[in-house]
């Protein structure tokens, strides 16, 4: 990556700085942005406060920029919060944000990086979610966007080719320092961890990693792909719950063989 410019908004915590560190690390120059500055700056970055959600803000930083050659759409989240939770005039405001963040500030993003990208023939990486694809009580209205998110980039891998080069990376759990907001303490982080079939969360290192993938020359064919970064997802839950699963039970005779209800596959 060297030689290029990279623009990873959020970029300045948790996931953002794994895969802003990443990007420093292949000898990127990196732009990371926020609304706040970094509590500890991310090594190897150049540090940017913009509010995605403000147009006029993100026009006014790829305008200072002399060059853009990745963009990597990182800043999102939302706070657990039931969709009745607290009525519904309010709340439904307060969801509406959450879909402005995690969908509409991503393409006004894009839409403002166009121009250098298209120059640079550039890549775009959306970072997505697991969310985006299963129901998420509590997150329904960061599931919708991360949805919606998914089909954005693939609506743009197909108008910006052959300029533009656009993918999603979709997350499932990783590990940062909010991790305890969503699972608790150490115990319900490795309970958690326990069910992932690799048998632990994420590292924002391992974003990074997947994220200069797509972004590299490694991956000049690939775009309007979804690439799955969860470890192998989900146990299905029919699977605790099927009998098919549980050691055999014993019939009248007490030896253990299949009764005549066993179907003989």
């Amino acid at each position: 990556m060297r030689g290029k410019l990279v623009v990873v908004t959020g970029g300045t915590r948790g996931v953002g700085a794994g895969i802003a560190r990443a990007f420093a690390a292949a000898g990127a120059d990196t732009v990371v942005c926020a609304r706040r500055p970094p509590e500890e700056p991310v090594k190897g970055t150049e540090f940017v406060p913009v509010d995605v959600r403000d147009p006029d803000a993100v026009h006014r930083l790829f305008d200072g920029l002399p060059r853009v050659d990745v963009l990597v759409n990182n800043a999102g989240g939302a706070p657990y919060r039931p969709l009745a939770d607290g009525g519904t005039g309010g709340d439904a405001r307060r969801h509406a944000r959450v879909i402005e963040l995690n969908l509409t500030a991503p393409l006004t993003v894009s839409l403002a990086a166009y121009e250098h990208l298209k120059r640079a023939g550039g890549a775009i990486v959306m970072i997505g979610s697991v969310s985006g694809d299963r129901p998420s009580p509590g997150t329904a209205a960061y599931g919708a966007a991360k949805a919606g998110l998914d089909h954005l980039a693939r609506s743009m891998a197909v108008e910006w080719a052959p300029d533009i080069r656009v993918n999603t990376l979709v997350l499932g759990m990783v590990r940062t320092e909010l991790s305890h907001l969503h699972y608790g303490d150490e115990d319900g982080v490795a309970a958690v961890a326990r069910t992932v079939p690799l048998g632990r969360l994420a590292e924002p290192s391992d974003i990074g990693g997947a994220a200069v993938f797509l972004a590299s020359d490694a991956a000049a064919y690939i775009t309007g792909a979804s690439l799955l970064v969860h470890g192998g997802g989900e146990r299905p839950a029919f699977l605790d719950a099927a009998t098919v699963n549980q050691p055999p039970s014993t019939n009248q005779t007490g030896k253990g063989e299949p009764d005549e209800r066993t179907p003989d596959l």
